[in-house]
């Protein structure tokens, strides 16, 4: 599974890169390829492109604010939770971003 992402707190300093962090790496445990862009205090960085939001099967937004190209990902299957989220419970998020995906391959082939 494919997941990409966007972290961003409301200072735009920690939070959004520990998210990041947490978020890939519960990703990677999980066995998924994951790319989270972070908007802080410096900007856009790790910037999505357009050919990884369209591979992806779930996005996921960490964010607190309001965030920049939201409509990239319009269309697309999106769970948005406060950054805390990520931070605190990064391997449940994923798991639930999974059981999303699962459920709607599910429905499509019923």
């Amino acid at each position: 599974m494919k997941l990409v992402g966007v972290a961003a707190c409301t200072v735009g300093i920690a939070h959004t890169y520990i998210a990041q962090e947490k978020l890939e790496n519960a990703a990677k445990k999980a066995g998924f390829e994951m790319k989270v862009e972070t908007q802080g205090t410096i900007g856009i960085e790790n910037e999505l492109t357009q050919a990884e939001i369209d591979q992806a099967d779930i996005v996921i937004l960490a964010v607190d604010v309001k965030i920049a190209n939201r409509e990239r990902f319009d269309g697309k299957r999106v769970i948005q939770v406060p950054t805390e989220v990520a931070v605190k419970s990064p391997n449940k998020l994923i798991e639930k971003a999974k059981e999303v995906v699962d459920q709607e391959k599910a429905q499509v082939k019923g």
